[in-house]
């Protein structure tokens, strides 16, 4: 199959697996399912994805993918941390609380073996946090940040940056954030982190 091909159908498969998965939840999302509400085959779906668990993660690591793009990109040029979690707040924001982050969290907090939260844990949280550390990391060297540690500065941020506006998303507590509340909560999350750690450590 051809790469544009694949890329095409891929979509219409991720569109489908969304589509049960807010209907119907993890228990509805069978691999026979998404092949028939995509209208491929379900030897195609093994093959691509495995399982169901593969499916799963292949729509977590899909769904923030710009993200990490972005992310590595940023590393390799050596672009200024500020600047770019500026950038990057709103949208990480937007995702994290976005229909399909909340899909995948509402799936993985019903599923009572962890399969469903590790896989999730793993291709989001565990990818995307060490790169905004190493942002952190940065702008330490660089001394636009003085105080605490990369890892602490970094736990901060997104503390700050996403609260529990995912978990009220994910229990039907909140609605979807516009998108002036989203960049003016990304403001004040990145600029109450570089106001905490912008001096050096009492005793330091």
């Amino acid at each position: 199959m051809r790469e544009e091909n694949r890329a095409r159908r891929e979509e219409q498969i991720m569109a489908a697996a969304y589509g049960l998965l807010e209907a119907r939840g993890a228990a509805g999302m069978s691999m026979l399912a998404v092949a028939k509400a995509a209208k491929a085959s379900n030897e195609t779906l093994y093959n691509w994805y495995g399982d169901k668990l593969g499916l799963f993660r292949a729509m977590a690591l899909r769904n923030g993918e710009a993200i990490a793009s972005r992310l590595e990109a940023a590393l390799v040029a050596e672009a200024s941390p500020l600047e770019t979690l500026d950038a990057l707040g709103p949208v990480l924001l937007d995702l994290l609380t976005g229909p399909r982050a909340v899909a995948l969290a509402r799936a993985a907090a019903g599923d009572a073996t962890g399969a469903l939260g590790a896989a999730l844990a793993e291709v989001g949280r565990a990818r995307i946090a060490p790169m905004i550390e190493a942002l952190c990391q940065r702008a330490l060297d660089e001394r636009a940040l003085r105080g605490g540690d990369a890892g602490a500065i970094c736990e901060t941020y997104l503390g700050l940056l996403l609260g529990d506006l995912q978990i009220r998303r994910v229990i039907h507590a909140a609605p979807p954030l516009p998108a002036a509340e989203i960049r003016s909560r990304a403001d004040r999350a990145l600029m109450a982190t570089w106001r905490l750690y912008a001096r050096e450590e009492s005793g330091r």
